[in-house]
C-alpha cells in the first residue's frame, strides 16, 4: 500500500504541475491583454471603444469550456492549423481571463476622483505622468482584491482543459477512481487548497503593504 501510495501521489502532482503550467502561462497572457482591452474600452475612438467592448461581452457570456473547445477545433477545421493541446488551452484561458481584467483595470481607473487628474494638471504634470505617479498605486490597491480572487478562480478553473483531453489532476484523479481508488479524488482537493491558501496568504500580505490610504 506506501508504494501504491507513493506511486499515485507522485503522478498526481505531475498532473499538477501542468494545472501550474497552465496558471502561469494564462497569468502571462492575461494580465497585460486585459489592461491593453481595458483601454480600448476607455478609449475616444468610438469604433475601438465598441470593439473591444463587443469583445468583452461575448467572452464573458459565453462558457469558459465551449471557448477552449473552439480554440482547440477550429483552427484545424477552418484553417488546417493543428495547435498542442496545452498551448490551446492556455491561449482559451488567457483570452477569457484578459476579458474579467479588463473589466477589473477600468473600474479601478475610472474609480479615480476625476479632482485628482485635474490637480496634476493644474501642477504642469503630463498624462503620463499623472497616471504614474497619482492615478496607477491608488488602482493597483484598489483592484488587489478583486484581481486576487480572479486569479485563486483560475487556478481551480484550470481543471476545465479536462475538455481537451489535457491530463490536468482531476481528469488522472478520476482514471484512479475508475480503478477502484476513491481517496485521489481527496488528494487532488488537497492540493488545490494548500495552493490556494499559499496565494491567500500572499495577496492577504499584499493588500497590507498596499494599504498607505486611509
Amino acid at each position: 500500500m506506501p508504494k501504491t501510495l507513493d506511486a499515485v501521489t507522485l503522478a498526481l502532482l505531475g498532473a499538477f504541475r501542468l494545472n501550474g503550467y497552465i496558471f502561469v502561462g494564462t497569468l502571462v497572457i492575461a494580465i497585460p491583454l486585459g489592461l491593453a482591452i481595458s483601454f480600448g474600452s476607455m478609449s475616444r475612438f468610438g469604433p475601438l471603444r465598441w470593439f473591444t467592448k463587443t469583445f468583452v461581452w461575448a467572452i464573458r457570456g459565453t462558457p469558459l469550456m465551449l471557448q477552449i473547445m473552439i480554440a482547440f477545433f477550429a483552427p484545424p477545421l477552418l484553417f488546417g492549423i493543428v495547435l498542442p493541446r496545452t498551448e490551446t488551452a492556455i491561449i482559451a484561458f488567457g483570452i477569457n481571463y484578459a476579458a474579467y481584467f479588463s473589466e477589473i483595470y477600468r473600474g479601478g481607473i475610472e474609480s479615480i476622483p476625476r479632482g485628482q487628474l485635474e490637480a496634476g494638471q493644474v501642477l504642469g504634470m503630463t498624462r503620463s505622468q499623472i497616471f504614474r505617479k497619482i492615478v496607477l498605486m491608488q488602482v493597483i490597491k484598489r483592484i488587489t482584491p478583486p484581481m486576487g480572487n480572479e486569479i485563486i478562480t483560475l487556478i481551480k478553473d484550470t481543471c476545465l482543459a479536462r475538455v481537451i483531453a489535457i491530463m490536468e489532476i482531476n481528469m488522472k484523479a478520476q482514471q484512479f477512481a475508475s480503478k477502484g481508488l476513491i481517496w485521489p479524488l481527496f488528494y487532488s482537493g488537497v492540493f488545490f487548497l494548500v495552493f490556494v491558501g499559499v496565494l491567500t496568504v500572499l495577496f492577504n500580505y499584499f493588500e497590507r503593504k498596499l494599504n498607505y490610504f486611509r
